[in-house]
Protein backbone atom coordinates (compact mmCIF):
# COMPACT_ATOMS: atom_id res chain seq x y z
CA UNK A 1 0.00 0.00 0.00
CA UNK A 2 3.11 2.38 0.97
CA UNK A 3 4.08 1.75 -3.07
CA UNK A 4 1.48 2.96 -4.34
CA UNK A 5 1.11 6.21 -2.34
CA UNK A 6 4.81 6.99 -3.32
CA UNK A 7 3.98 6.46 -7.10
CA UNK A 8 1.22 8.83 -6.65
CA UNK A 9 3.47 11.21 -4.88
CA UNK A 10 6.45 10.69 -7.19
CA UNK A 11 3.80 11.69 -10.68
CA UNK A 12 2.49 14.90 -8.84
CA UNK A 13 4.13 17.27 -11.45
CA UNK A 14 3.18 14.98 -14.24
CA UNK A 15 -0.72 16.69 -14.47
CA UNK A 16 0.33 20.79 -14.32
CA UNK A 17 2.66 19.39 -17.35
CA UNK A 18 1.02 17.74 -19.17
CA UNK A 19 -1.99 20.62 -19.06
CA UNK A 20 0.61 23.18 -19.68
CA UNK A 21 1.28 21.41 -23.62
CA UNK A 22 -1.98 20.97 -24.58
CA UNK A 23 -3.15 24.30 -23.27
CA UNK A 24 -0.45 25.65 -25.44
CA UNK A 25 -1.95 23.48 -28.47
CA UNK A 26 -5.34 24.66 -27.77
CA UNK A 27 -4.92 28.24 -27.58
CA UNK A 28 -2.63 28.42 -30.25
CA UNK A 29 -5.82 26.67 -32.21
CA UNK A 30 -8.22 29.14 -30.54
CA UNK A 31 -6.14 32.25 -31.75
CA UNK A 32 -5.05 31.23 -34.76
CA UNK A 33 -9.10 30.53 -35.69
CA UNK A 34 -9.37 33.91 -34.88
CA UNK A 35 -6.58 34.94 -37.00
CA UNK A 36 -8.27 33.87 -39.93
CA UNK A 37 -11.27 35.29 -39.36
CA UNK A 38 -9.62 38.54 -39.22
CA UNK A 39 -7.98 37.84 -42.61
CA UNK A 40 -11.55 36.90 -44.12
CA UNK A 41 -12.90 40.27 -42.25
CA UNK A 42 -10.02 42.19 -43.77
CA UNK A 43 -10.57 40.61 -47.50
CA UNK A 44 -14.35 41.71 -47.54
CA UNK A 45 -13.40 44.92 -46.01
CA UNK A 46 -11.17 45.50 -48.87
CA UNK A 47 -13.40 44.35 -51.57
CA UNK A 48 -16.00 46.78 -50.20
CA UNK A 49 -13.49 49.81 -49.57
CA UNK A 50 -12.78 49.24 -53.80
CA UNK A 51 -16.60 49.12 -54.22
CA UNK A 52 -17.02 52.22 -52.35
CA UNK A 53 -14.51 54.31 -53.84
CA UNK A 54 -15.47 53.66 -57.06
CA UNK A 55 -19.09 54.67 -55.79
CA UNK A 56 -17.57 57.89 -54.60
CA UNK A 57 -15.86 58.77 -57.38
CA UNK A 58 -18.77 58.27 -60.08
CA UNK A 59 -20.53 60.46 -57.93
CA UNK A 60 -17.62 62.80 -57.18
CA UNK A 61 -16.92 62.89 -61.00
CA UNK A 62 -13.72 65.14 -61.41
CA UNK A 63 -12.41 65.81 -58.04
CA UNK A 64 -12.24 62.24 -57.39
CA UNK A 65 -9.47 61.75 -60.09
CA UNK A 66 -5.78 62.21 -60.60
CA UNK A 67 -5.66 65.83 -62.07
CA UNK A 68 -8.97 66.97 -60.66
CA UNK A 69 -8.49 66.58 -57.05
CA UNK A 70 -7.54 68.54 -54.07
CA UNK A 71 -3.86 68.05 -52.64
CA UNK A 72 -5.02 65.60 -50.11
CA UNK A 73 -6.52 63.04 -51.54
CA UNK A 74 -10.37 62.67 -50.55
CA UNK A 75 -11.00 59.23 -51.85
CA UNK A 76 -7.74 58.17 -50.08
CA UNK A 77 -9.34 59.71 -46.96
CA UNK A 78 -12.96 58.45 -47.53
CA UNK A 79 -11.95 54.86 -48.03
CA UNK A 80 -9.72 55.17 -45.02
CA UNK A 81 -12.24 56.23 -43.09
CA UNK A 82 -14.70 53.63 -44.28
CA UNK A 83 -12.11 50.89 -42.91
CA UNK A 84 -12.68 50.51 -38.87
CA UNK A 85 -9.73 47.89 -37.99
CA UNK A 86 -7.40 48.25 -40.06
CA UNK A 87 -4.05 50.04 -39.71
CA UNK A 88 -4.10 52.99 -42.61
CA UNK A 89 -0.85 52.92 -43.37
CA UNK A 90 -0.76 49.59 -44.94
CA UNK A 91 -3.56 50.75 -46.64
CA UNK A 92 -3.16 51.96 -50.40
CA UNK A 93 -5.39 53.63 -52.75
CA UNK A 94 -4.91 53.65 -56.51
CA UNK A 95 -7.30 55.77 -58.68
CA UNK A 96 -7.46 55.85 -62.54
CA UNK A 97 -9.39 57.83 -64.66
CA UNK A 98 -9.09 55.91 -68.38
CA UNK A 99 -9.48 56.24 -71.65
CA UNK A 100 -12.83 57.76 -72.70
CA UNK A 101 -15.94 55.12 -73.01
CA UNK A 102 -19.90 56.34 -74.46
CA UNK A 103 -19.98 59.82 -73.98
CA UNK A 104 -17.49 60.39 -72.71
CA UNK A 105 -15.09 64.00 -73.59
CA UNK A 106 -11.80 63.11 -75.21
CA UNK A 107 -11.33 67.09 -74.25
CA UNK A 108 -11.54 66.65 -70.16
CA UNK A 109 -7.76 64.93 -70.25
CA UNK A 110 -7.07 62.97 -67.46
CA UNK A 111 -10.58 62.20 -68.58
CA UNK A 112 -12.70 62.71 -65.51
CA UNK A 113 -15.41 64.03 -66.68
CA UNK A 114 -18.71 62.52 -66.71
CA UNK A 115 -18.78 59.13 -69.15
CA UNK A 116 -15.61 58.64 -68.27
CA UNK A 117 -14.29 55.33 -66.51
CA UNK A 118 -12.80 55.46 -63.07
CA UNK A 119 -10.91 52.60 -61.60
CA UNK A 120 -10.18 51.98 -57.73
CA UNK A 121 -8.07 49.66 -56.93
CA UNK A 122 -7.39 49.14 -52.96
CA UNK A 123 -4.19 46.67 -51.66
CA UNK A 124 -4.21 46.29 -48.28
CA UNK A 125 -0.75 44.09 -46.39
CA UNK A 126 -2.39 42.01 -43.83
CA UNK A 127 -0.34 40.71 -41.04
CA UNK A 128 -1.42 37.93 -38.43
CA UNK A 129 -1.01 37.83 -34.89
CA UNK A 130 -0.55 34.49 -34.13
CA UNK A 131 3.38 34.15 -33.56
CA UNK A 132 4.10 31.37 -35.21
CA UNK A 133 2.78 32.85 -38.64
CA UNK A 134 3.44 36.81 -37.61
CA UNK A 135 5.86 37.27 -39.98
CA UNK A 136 3.94 36.16 -42.73
CA UNK A 137 1.91 38.53 -44.65
CA UNK A 138 -0.72 38.36 -47.46
CA UNK A 139 -0.97 40.98 -50.08
CA UNK A 140 -5.24 41.59 -50.46
CA UNK A 141 -5.91 43.58 -53.39
CA UNK A 142 -9.63 44.41 -54.71
CA UNK A 143 -10.62 46.90 -57.81
CA UNK A 144 -14.05 48.33 -59.10
CA UNK A 145 -14.41 50.08 -62.15
CA UNK A 146 -17.68 52.45 -62.71
CA UNK A 147 -18.48 55.13 -65.32
CA UNK A 148 -18.49 58.85 -63.93
CA UNK A 149 -21.78 59.72 -63.78
CA UNK A 150 -21.27 63.49 -63.45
Amino acid sequence: MTARAGSRHAERGQVLAEFAVVSLAVLMMVFGIIDCGRALYTYHLVSDDARLGSRYAIVRGATACPGGSPSPDPLQAYIVGQSPGIVPSALTVTTTCSSPANGCSSSATPWNGAGCVVRVRVNYSFRFLVPLVSTLVIPMTSSSEMVISQ
